[in-house]
């Protein structure tokens, strides 16, 4: 978490010092609060990350003996082939285009197909071939 926190160190001096260079030149209000806000976000995440790599081990990326293969590990679960994605998209075309012709009941049969499509992929292994 070193190297992330670093990463928002930097983030946090460059917008700190372009947001007075930003405010000087141009005299803009709403850019100038934009990039202060920036800045603030920055300086949070970077303190947090600070603060979380004092308190976890070292990973190996932080270390100056670490080696690649010690980052090595499982990268999660791939599911297999599914069809639930795509009724999800044609559930977001349908209330797209529901809303797009002005046309709220295409828009209804959307969300209410969108249940079904939403429960499907959540619930796919639960039954069927790949059920746990």
């Amino acid at each position: 978490m070193r190297t992330e926190a670093k990463v928002f160190w930097f983030i946090v001096i460059f917008f700190g010092v372009v947001t007075p260079i930003y405010w000087f030149m141009s005299k803009e209000i709403i850019g100038t609060i934009a990039l202060g806000f920036t800045t603030g976000l920055g300086l949070m995440i970077a303190a947090f990350l600070q603060y979380q790599a004092r308190n976890f081990d070292a990973r190996p990326e932080d270390r100056q003996d670490g080696e690649i293969y010690e980052g090595a590990g499982t990268y999660g679960f791939f599911p297999p082939s599914s069809i639930w994605p795509f009724f999800c998209a044609v559930v977001v075309t349908l209330i797209f285009i529901g809303a797009a012709l002005g046309q709220g009941w295409i828009a209804l049969i959307g969300f209410g197909v969108g249940i079904w499509a939403c429960s499907g992929w959540v619930l796919q292994y639960y039954r069927g071939d790949y059920q746990h």
